[in-house]
């Protein structure tokens, strides 16, 4: 019997900002960690675009880990994170990228599971979304980097 591979891990990405979405892409480098395998990562300038994909998904699986951008305008991360929160049944974790450690208690109340701080340190990322993909409890855990 042939060993079946894992399917990739699914990460969706949004920010407004090209450079955000390239830093996150190179942070995470060609695996997320050695138990995790292969990855997929979907980016998305905009807030409509991912509400579009997320809408497309037949009932189930989402994603593994949703990344956003806090400072993404128009529509900023922390919102999205609470609104898919609130709306998406067994929504993955959140992972927020935000532009202070003070922001920290915003992504709090957005019920996002971990965030990280511009610039992306890439170690400290990879080690919080490895993290948050291995972890069975990561909800209602608060990471900051």
């Amino acid at each position: 019997m042939a060993h079946m591979a894992n399917p990739p891990v699914a990460i969706l990405v949004y920010s407004d900002d090209s450079t955000v979405r390239a830093s996150v892409r190179a942070s995470l480098g060609s695996k997320v960690g050695p138990e995790l395998g292969d990855k997929e990562i979907h980016e998305f300038a905009t807030a409509a675009a991912l509400h579009a994909y997320i809408d497309s998904r037949p009932s189930g699986r989402v994603a593994d880990l949703i990344i956003l951008d806090a400072e993404a305008v128009p529509e900023g991360g922390m919102g999205i994170a609470r609104a898919l929160k609130d709306e998406v049944f067994q929504c993955p974790p959140v992972l927020l990228i935000i532009a202070r450690p003070d922001d920290a208690w915003l992504a709090k109340w957005s019920r996002a599971e971990a965030t990280v701080v511009h610039p992306i340190d890439p170690f400290a990322f990879s080690n919080v979304v490895s993290e948050l993909l291995t972890s069975n409890s990561s909800k209602g855990q608060s990471h900051l980097v």
